[in-house]
């Protein structure tokens, strides 16, 4: 148990949250309209399940998570790590898990997708943060800082390479580096990982032809219009004509049949089209702001366990979201990552909003 008196928790980073959750459901509602016209979903099954299952769940998980003492995540890190790996497995049970666009990444639940890799992304934080703060200084040396790391990272690839999902071990092996850095780890262990990550990611890269193709039309993106280079084609078409001010709420027109994915991985696409250069910079600045208070939160823990989760959680949420801006602008390859807070997937919004509580829990023990 933390030995100082809980307090109320950072009210600046609650706030940034509700002002991204809530930011974030106007852009998905527009963004909803277009796939709302050509009749391919209705209201009901998109917008009230991602308000029900994401925002009302999720603030209540928040809610609950945040008053349940942090220091229960490090006794119980080991357990949990199995389980959200083994949850992540059952993706390839039939009758458990569908297929969807070739990846096979989605369990269905009476009824209900959801996406075990966003629990797998809080348990791999949780077993790292336990770890690393049990090396201690130990964590400078191979056998008690880089092998563990290895080890953990090469469970959670074999699950996710056989999905597959790369965008999401790229966004769990960044934070991976987060946390081995702010653990202490030594500056050669930290650059050998690195060698070691990028080759193995040319590997990755050389064997599957698909992420051949994105790398191709990151590089050159009218290398094929029609094919593989379509999607960020017309993204960069939505951003360029939103100009400095968008042509004003739900006035999108990429989002009628032009872009894919208009309310998944590619919406803030749309959101830059209706709300510009202006609104573009206002939401990068709230994902910013939202990172920065995070870190000065696990600035303020004294405990390292409860810096380093921290650091891992925050450190996900804002790779995540920042890759996807990223990618949709041209200055990253696709990755098909969802925005945090934003993109359709309630269970997404629900297991960041619980990352939330969790960083919110640290806050109320951390110092001033």
């Amino acid at each position: 148990m933390p030995k100082r008196k809980p307090k109320q928790w950072d009210s600046l980073f609650f706030w940034l949250t509700v002002t991204l959750v809530t930011f974030g459901f106007l852009i998905f509602i527009s963004a909803s309209l277009g796939l709302f016209a050509q009749g391919e979903v209705s209201f009901g099954s998109i917008a009230i399940r991602q308000f029900l299952l994401g925002i009302v769940a999720g603030f209540a998980f928040l809610w609950g998570v945040s008053h349940i003492p942090y220091t229960y995540w490090e006794r119980f890190a080991l357990p949990f790590f199995l389980l959200s790996l083994i949850v992540t497995t059952l993706v390839f049970v039939p009758g458990l898990g569908f297929t969807y666009n070739g990846a096979t990444r989605w369990l269905d639940i009476f009824g209900v997708s959801f996406q075990p890799v966003e629990l797998l992304k809080i348990g791999f934080v949780v077993i790292m943060a336990a770890w690393f703060s049990h090396a201690g200084d130990k964590v400078k040396t191979v056998l008690f800082g880089v092998i563990p790391l290895l080890i953990a990272l090469g469970l959670v690839a074999g699950v996710l390479f056989a999905q597959p999902d790369t965008g999401s071990f790229l966004v769990i092996g960044l934070t991976a580096a987060a946390m081995f850095i702010a653990a202490g780890a030594r500056l050669i262990h930290i650059l050998g990982l690195g060698v070691l990550g990028a080759v193995g990611l040319s590997i990755l890269v050389y064997i599957r032809p698909y992420l051949q193709d994105r790398l191709l039309t990151f590089i050159n993106p009218a290398v094929d219009p029609l094919g593989a280079g379509y999607q960020i084609k017309q993204s960069l078409i939505a951003v360029g004509s939103g100009q400095w001010f968008g042509r004003g709420l739900g006035q999108s027109i990429q989002k009628f049949n032009y872009v894919p994915e208009p309310l998944g991985d590619s919406i803030f696409a749309v959101f830059a089209e209706e709300w510009g250069f202006v609104g573009a910079v206002i939401l990068i600045g709230l994902f910013t702001a939202l990172a920065l208070r995070g870190y000065k939160i696990a600035v303020n823990c004294k405990d390292t366990f409860g810096k380093l989760l921290v650091v891992g959680l925050v450190t996900t949420i804002a790779a995540q979201s920042f890759v996807n801006i990223g990618a949709l602008i041209g200055v990253l390859p696709l990755t098909g990552l969802p925005l945090i807070f934003i993109s359709q997937g309630g269970s997404a919004l629900l297991m960041a909003l619980i990352s939330v509580g969790i960083i919110l829990n640290v806050s109320r023990y951390a110092s001033k």
